[in-house]
């Protein structure tokens, strides 16, 4: 056995396979996201310390999606991204919701008071439609 891959009885902490797995960019990420609540191992809160097995169910809630995945594959070190896919399954059910609530974040209309100050042009449209 390699010391960065984890053999199939064994055991890795929760905050370094959501890492490896890259959900999160940093381990220091994971770990707030997991001290926030925003991920569950067999439908419990977990602490970022947990030990993950093969066959555990992952929830991760990352705004607006939520991810739900089986474990399949452990690892203590990030790699290729190629390789990260094969350490778990997201359930049909998952990918489902996650695809039709980005297809409504898409068809959303865009504001584009976000990119500053509005212009004069938008301004006064926008006392055009106050009624002033």
């Amino acid at each position: 056995m390699s010391n960065s891959e984890a053999q199939h009885g064994e055991r890795v902490r929760l905050d370094k396979w959501l890492w490896a797995a890259r959900f999160f960019k940093t381990r220091g990420l994971a770990a707030d996201a997991i001290d926030g609540g925003k991920v569950d191992v067999n439908g419990t809160h977990a602490k970022r310390a947990k030990m993950v097995q093969v066959g555990d169910e992952v929830r991760v809630r990352q705004t607006p999606f939520e991810h739900v995945v089986h474990v399949r594959g452990l690892s203590e070190r990030r790699g290729p991204a190629s390789v990260a896919v094969t350490l778990y399954d997201e359930t049909a059910e998952s990918k489902a919701k996650r695809n039709a609530l980005a297809t409504q974040i898409r068809s959303m209309p865009s504001d584009d008071w976000e990119s500053g100050r509005p212009t004069k042009r938008d301004r006064r449209e926008i006392d055009r439609f106050r009624g002033r």
